[in-house]
Parts: C-alpha cells; structure tokens; sequence
C-alpha cells in the first residue's frame, strides 16, 4: 500500500501551491507555483475538525499498540541499534496513516474526500478481511479479532462518513447548489473571540447556583475550546487503554491455564502424600495463595481501569485551568525551575507530550492494577481468610490492637501540640486574632519539655520515617500517570521528564493560541490589509452614494491635532520640519488646552 499512500500525497502535494513564489527565471515557474508542503495537522493551533483528527488518530490504535509491544522486529539488527528500528517502525506507521490527515485538512475539498474515502475504504476492507480471515483466538475464544479491531472499524466507519459528507458538500458547492461559505478570520476563532469580549465586559453576578456536576465535576466553559492534538490524544490514550487491557486479560488467561495446570499436578501430589498427611498444610496455603491473587486480580480491572479514565477527563480539566492562568499571567501553580522554561525545550516537549502522555497512561494503569492488587491481598490475608477460617475473633484483636497503638502515638503527638499552644506561647494580642502569636512563654519548663520528649521522639521518628516512606510509595505508584503534576520533591522537578513535557506543551500553546495576543495580531493584520485596499482604490465605485472624499494624510493630521491638544506635553517633544509658524502653533495648542 506504500504506492498508493505515495500516490495520494503526490496529487494533494501537487494541488498545494507555494506561498512563496520563485523568482521568474526560475525553471519550477511552468508549473504555476504547485507541489508545495502538505501539513497533516497543526499541532499548536488547529481548532476545527477536531473530532475528525481524533477519531483519525483512534485509527493508529492497532499498529501504536503494536509499536508499544514492539513488535515492529522486520531488520535483524544489534540490540545498540533497536531505537532506530523502533524509529523506521513509528515513521512506516505514521506515513501509512498520513492519508488520513492530509486529506482532512486539505483545502481542494472535492479532490481530498474523494480520496479520503476511497483510502478509508481500502483499509476498512483489508480490516474487515483480516478478521474474517482468522476471527477466533486462543486466549478469548469466539470472535477474539472482532475484541481488538473493532475500535478501528468503528473509526474508519467514521472517517468513511466524514469523507462522504466533505464530497456532497464541496459537490454542492461546485454546482452552485449552496452559496459559498464566508472565508474565515485568519487568525482569530470565535471562541477566542468571545473570550477577548468577555475580559472587556464588567463582571456580573451568576445568575443561579450551579448544579452539582458543575461544582464538583465539570463546568463547560463556552470561550474555551480544546485542540486538535488534545482530543486526538485523549482518543487514541482511550483506545490504546482498552487495548492494552484485552492484552493484560489474554495474558492473565494465559497465566491462569498454566496456573490450573500447577494446580492440577498439586492435587495429584496431595493425593499421593495425603497417607502421610507431610507438607499438606504448605500445598493448601499455595492452592489458598494462587486462588485469591487471580480473584483479586480480576476484581480489580474494574477500579485500576476506572482510576485511569478518570485521569485522562482530569488532564483536560487541568489542561484548561493550567491555561487559563498562564493566559491570566498567572505562574505561581509552576514551580521556580519552570516559570521561564527554554524555548528550545519546549517546542520539543510540544512533539513528545501526545506520545508520552499515551505511555505513562498505559504503563500507569499497570502499576496502579498491581498496586491494587497488592491492596486487594492485604485485605484478604488480614480482613477476609480469617472470618472464613474462624480466626474473626483473633483478627479482630489484632486489629484492635493495632488501631489502640496507632491511636495512642497519634494522641500524643496531638498533646505535645496542645500542651505546647496552652503553656508555651504568649496570650494573644488582640481578641480578633485567630491564633497566638510566635512567641515562646514559660521557657524553663519549655526547655524542660523538650528534654525530656527527646529520646522519645527519637523512636516516634522511626515510625514517621516509614510512614514517608508508604505514603510516597503509594502516593508516587497511585499518580504515576498523571503528567500534568510531578511526583517529585521540590527542588527535583527537573528530573521529572513527563512534567518537564506538560510545562512545555502549555507554554507553546499559549504563545502561540492566547486569544488577546491572537486579537491583537488579527487587528494588525486586518488594518494592513483594509490600508493596503484603500491605497489600491483610487476611484469611486460607480452606483455607490456620493459622499466627501477623506484623503488619509488629512485624518492623519486631524488625529494627531487632537493627540496634541489632549496631551499638550508632547508638543514640546515633537520635532518640527520647519521653525516658521511653529511657534504660534505651539502657543495656539497651549491657550486651547488650558481653556
């Protein structure tokens, strides 16, 4: 398929014209300026057809899938040089999909969904093939290929859609069927408008309460809306999710038969011994061990899954809260180290965030599967096995026993706290003051107090230390997957790549996407353009009402007049031409504006 991929980049590539033009004794002049660069999706600031991008993007599910796993493994090459295959494997994947992109965002309409849809079908057809070729499996049974391709089906049924629509519509275009659509603003979206207008309005009270699911979940914010590359990657991080969690459950089937077969031969041993009754207490405990980590592996998909697609809606509420305050200029939520990130570093980081946000969701799910599971069988071995043994009474004595430790540290440590705000800190200064001011009051006992509380909290420390210890460990295994905030100490967050990444994503968008930047440059660029007509027209249209004939030097000088008579200081610094008369006219602006 490299020769029709090929083929249709050739012809849009020839479709595409070049915005500059060589000179004229230039050879390339016969052919009128064609064969200009094709861009597939830009990256930074494309805000239409989003949905079309994703579900393009959730298209590459299979062969990313099959790049993570990698199993792009064609050269027999040394282990040194696997990232280069890895490289050949990602470059093979995206040109074989770059038809897509190309013809969505191509501007020949009629010529691009021809061929959008004729590709779409194509590889709509190969799939549909491929599945019926082989349909059932080893791990999942019946219709085991139909379980991992039909995302892609469904997505390429889309696109087959998409396209369709792009032909009727430029079809109807071309026989005057419809009136031509209004060319777009160059720069400026209407979101971005809308955003722009509502800095300028004065702020008014909300009219009602918001409603439960916009407080604590989500508020739709109509002059905000996401890029394209944020709701491709989102797609395809959703797709390649499901995927890999079919792939997991293979895996554990896999795992499982052999397990039964463990199993099996354990019985038999049991069996054979049980006239001797040695070491079957130990064969029951790995039968009881072996049952309870598949249950609680299966038991917990559900909750490592569910954590994962809650990450995924979260990085696009935090992706939108994250720019909006840089928009605000708001950069305190950053730590030091990224508030004046390198250029450089971030238009990488803009390449590498869609990738690496895909992976750390995956591999995040993982890890939190496992952490869950590790979860899973401490319940189990501490909560569950013993009421089933009848061994509740002795857990639940332990348990108490536990807990009244626990509690007692935690009490004491909240009265050396108590003791030390009721004896050891001056009276307040003033009734309204919430809280005693830092000054130390009764300082031999004080110093008595803490001598004696030395050695103690010495031991208090070794159980503080491992409770740092856990809680980073959960805290570090449980946000794994988020990128949009570090695991790291303050101070490392350099070591952080993925957050490293976020940073520099956020900072190129809002560059390049902040609306009263990308207002201001629309203003400019549409006053050149309206001054540039002007200057071209030099007569009246005929029909058009006849009117007095403003030149431009004269509203110049009519605007610069009344500059000057608003801020009489800049008259003393401006420079005149010729110093005849311009005395008197100083003197006239002066007397005018102190009237």
């Amino acid at each position: 398929m490299l020769g029709l991929q090929f083929l249709i980049i050739l012809v849009l590539s020839f479709l595409q014209r070049q915005e500059h033009r060589r000179q004229k004794d230039d050879t390339t002049h016969l052919l009128e300026s064609r064969f200009g660069i094709i861009m597939p999706l830009d990256f930074v600031g494309t805000f239409s057809n989003r949905w079309s991008y994703g579900v393009a993007f959730g298209a590459t599910a299979n062969k990313v899938m099959f790049l993570f796993s990698e199993g792009y493994q064609t050269l027999q090459v040394p282990q040194w040089a696997q990232a280069f295959v890895l490289l050949i494997g990602g470059i093979e994947v995206g040109l074989s999909h770059f038809p897509f992109f190309a013809c969505l965002s191509s501007d020949f309409r009629l010529v691009s969904a021809i061929l959008g849809f004729s590709y779409s079908l194509l590889w709509f057809a190969v799939t549909v093939l491929q599945i019926s070729q082989c349909p059932h499996g080893q791990f999942l049974g019946r219709y085991e290929a139909l379980v991992f391709y039909w995302p892609s089906l469904l997505c390429l049924a889309f696109l087959l859609g998409r396209f369709l629509h792009m032909f009727v519509k430029a079809l109807r275009l071309l026989l005057h069927w419809e009136p031509q659509e209004e060319e777009k603003p160059v720069l400026l979206e209407t979101h971005q408008a809308k955003h722009v207008k509502q800095l300028l309005r004065k702020a008014r009270p909300q009219e009602g309460k918001k409603s439960w699911f916009q407080t604590r979940v989500y508020e739709w914010d109509p002059c905000f809306q996401f890029p394209s590359r944020m709701i491709g990657t989102i797609v395809l991080a959703f797709i390649c999710l499901y995927l890999f969690i079919i792939i997991e459950f293979c895996v554990f089937v896999y795992v499982r038969d052999k397990l039964d077969v463990f199993e099996g031969n354990l019985e038999n041993y049991i069996t054979y011994t049980n006239q001797t009754g040695i070491l079957t207490p130990y064969i029951q405990q790995v039968q009881e061990l072996i049952s309870v980590a598949k249950g609680v592996w299966v038991v917990t998909i559900l909750p490592a899954s569910l954590t994962c697609v809650s990450y995924l809606f979260h990085i696009l509420a935090c992706y939108r809260k994250h720019t909006k305050r840089l928009w605000a200029g708001d950069k305190h939520f950053l730590p030091l180290k990224f508030r004046d990130p390198s250029p450089s570093e971030s238009v990488a980081a803009i390449a590498r965030y869609s990738g690496w946000q895909i992976a750390y969701i995956l591999w995040g799910y993982l890890i939190i599967h496992v952490m869950q599971s590790l979860c899973g069988m401490m319940i189990m071995y501490g909560l569950v096995l013993p009421i089933t043994h009848d061994r509740g009474l002795e857990m639940l004595r332990g348990l108490g026993l536990g807990l009244l430790t626990i509690s007692i540290v935690v009490g004491l440590m909240i009265l050396q706290v108590w003791i030390a705000t009721s004896f050891f800190l001056q009276p307040k200064l003033g009734t309204d003051d919430k809280q005693k001011p830092l000054a130390l009051n009764n300082r031999k006992a004080f110093h008595n107090f803490n001598y004696f509380l030395f050695f103690y909290n010495v031991l208090l420390g070794l159980g503080a230390c491992l409770s740092r210890l856990l809680i980073s460990c959960v805290l570090g295994t449980w946000l794994i997957a988020r990128i949009d905030r570090t695991i790291m100490q303050s101070g490392y967050e350099r070591a952080d790549m993925g957050f490293s990444a976020w940073v520099g994503m956020l900072y190129v968008d809002h560059y390049h996407t902040n609306p009263v930047l990308v207002s201001f440059c629309h203003i400019l660029i549409t006053d050149h353009k309206e001054r540039k007509l002007q200057k071209t027209t030099k007569h009246w249209c005929l029909g058009q009402s006849a009117g007095p004939h403003i030149s431009a030097r004269s509203r110049t000088r009519w605007l610069l007049l009344q500059t000057l008579i608003n801020n009489p200081r800049l008259i003393i610094l401006r420079k005149s031409k010729s110093v005849h008369g311009s005395q008197e006219f100083t003197q006239i602006l002066l007397t005018c504006s102190d009237c």
